[in-house]
């Protein structure tokens, strides 16, 4: 590809003012949103044990953690604004850079933002009733489900309700913060980072000692733990509905902890954002990876510790048509809100308010991180020519990417009102698992292209790790093409969408360059 125009001597430039706790702030706030609250009801439900249960964690935990010390490799080597996308031009080509900044502009980001802002709108009605996704100030239109092959498209409503009018309120509030400096968008991030590890600790906290239960214990290990690991020997089959409305088939303990891992990576996601934000870490070949490994770590290990938590205050298998927590069990809690139904046990009727202000925090912290994070890669796309212009500039006196940050808010502001994220981010996150293990493989290219390429930090175990990490995250997207066909193949014709958009920009770009050489 032809090489964009420079920027000028007098264009602003990125600050590095991000410390070591800003960085790893990044990581932790932008992993912990909503999902920890509520994917560990389809987790039990699909695993049926709870030794399964803990191992699906334990997978996602050598994933992810995997993925980051590979990532520490590529972040020193290449410490600039953009991350991932940059691994991903520099080692495969910008063909598969730009497919991964598309899609994370389209759905990854943008979604997940749409997601967690609309969550803290809905905890937001706990205190204030009025506040409702069902209470509608303009309701546009009601989209009926419509199947399509293995999958259900619609079935949702479009319009402004109070509640996303609170997550549009929210997603612009963040912008505009962020313009105003990284320094302010990332003081932001670690006083709500902070609260929600102390919240985090305390939901621990009270499941390990005053929710700790009798009837929980017995449910969920028994006398010498023969429940823990009922359900989880290598002749036992588990049930999975193949498609929406496709047949259901028996399945062995690997496939059933491949198929749960929908649930648990995408509430781990999100780790890598502080990659994208490199431009602005000071002293980023030593922070970057650092952050990495401490924030993931300390995700994975809380993440791990609450779903413990789980199973010592609430049965695991419980009745759908239940009138109380207990009997609901971890399995069929209202509405998948398992740590609400915990803090109900433990403190009845304010358990929901707790858990509400937590979740609130969580959330919030979370949207302000991968706003600061994903405009970022936007800014490093309009660099290389393949977004618009105007999203390559930095505000001259806080130095951030203010049209990044508003193109950003404006998609995010459409999907809410849309509807659509909730189904995107279903679709999308084998695409996600995708450019993972692409972004890995370019570890390996690198090395091979580029062996005196300076590399401050090695990837701890390379090879093995990094191919452990390749082969057991390609197993799990083999199972999701066999068993989950609905969230893999809309995904991929998300991101196969961008080919088309990327050659226009590329020629667009080309037409450029032999205009300004003529």
């Amino acid at each position: 590809m032809p090489t964009p125009p420079g920027a000028g001597a007098s264009e602003p430039k990125l600050v590095q003012s991000l410390g070591l706790f800003s960085s790893t702030a990044i990581v932790i706030g932008s992993m912990i949103g909503s999902g920890i609250f509520i994917v560990d009801a389809d987790i039990a439900r699909g695993t049926d044990s709870p030794a399964l249960f803990l191992g699906a964690w334990i997978v996602t935990a050598i994933l992810t953690m995997t993925a980051a010390l590979s990532y520490g490799e590529l972040a020193a080597m290449m410490p600039k604004a953009g991350g991932q996308y940059v691994y991903l031009r520099e080692s495969l080509g910008p063909l598969w850079g730009f497919l991964y900044g598309w899609t994370l502009f389209l759905v990854i980001q943008t979604g997940t933002i749409a997601a967690v802002c609309v969550a803290f709108g809905k905890f937001l009605g706990v205190f204030f009733p009025a506040v409702s996704q069902t209470h509608w100030l303009w309701h546009i239109a009601r989209v009926p489900a419509i199947p399509v092959g293995p999958m259900v498209l619609g079935n949702m409503d479009i319009g402004v309700s109070t509640a996303n009018l609170v997550a549009i309120f929210v997603v612009f509030f963040l912008a505009i913060v962020n313009i105003f400096g990284v320094s302010l968008g990332a003081m932001i991030q670690n006083i709500f980072t902070s609260a929600k590890a102390i919240s985090m600790a305390a939901l621990i906290l009270l499941a390990f000692t005053v929710g700790r239960n009798a009837t929980a214990w017995q449910a969920n290990f028994g006398a010498g733990w023969s429940e823990f690991w009922k359900n989880a020997g290598w002749g036992s089959l588990h049930p999975v509905q193949v498609g929406v409305g496709g047949p259901t088939v028996l399945v062995n303990m690997l496939v059933i902890l491949a198929v749960v891992q929908v649930g648990s990576l995408f509430s781990s996601d999100a780790w890598n954002n502080v990659t994208f934000t490199a431009g602005e870490v000071k002293n980023p070949r030593r922070n970057i990876p650092l952050s990495l490994v401490l924030g993931t770590g300390f995700v994975l290990l809380v993440y791990f510790l609450v779903s413990l938590g789980y199973l010592l205050v609430l049965p695991m298998h419980g009745d759908p048509n239940g009138t109380t927590v207990m009997v609901r069990g971890i399995q069929h809690a209202t509405e998948d809100r398992v740590a609400t139904a915990v803090l109900e046990q433990i403190f009845h009727s304010g358990g929901a308010y707790l858990m509400a202000a937590a979740i609130l925090i969580s959330t919030f912290g979370c949207a302000n991180g991968m706003t600061l994070a994903g405009a970022r890669v936007y800014y490093a796309m309009s660099r290389d020519g393949l977004f618009f212009k105007s999203v390559g500039k930095l505000h001259p006196r806080y130095k951030t990417p203010v049209s990044a940050l508003l193109v950003q808010a404006v998609w995010t502001m459409f999907l809410c009102v849309s509807g659509s994220y909730s189904q995107l981010l279903d679709y999308i996150m084998f695409a996600v698992l995708v450019f993972y293990i692409l972004t890995i493989v370019g570890l390996f290219v690198l090395r091979f292209k580029r062996p005196d390429a300076p590399r401050p930090y090695k990837a701890l175990g390379y090879p093995v790790l990094p191919a452990l990490y390749i082969a057991m995250a390609a197993w799990i997207c083999i199972v999701l093409l066999r068993y989950k066909p609905q969230y893999t193949w809309p995904g991929l014709a998300l991101v196969l969408l961008g080919i088309p958009v990327y050659l226009f920009w590329s020629h667009r770009l080309m037409d450029k360059s032999q205009a300004g050489t003529s």
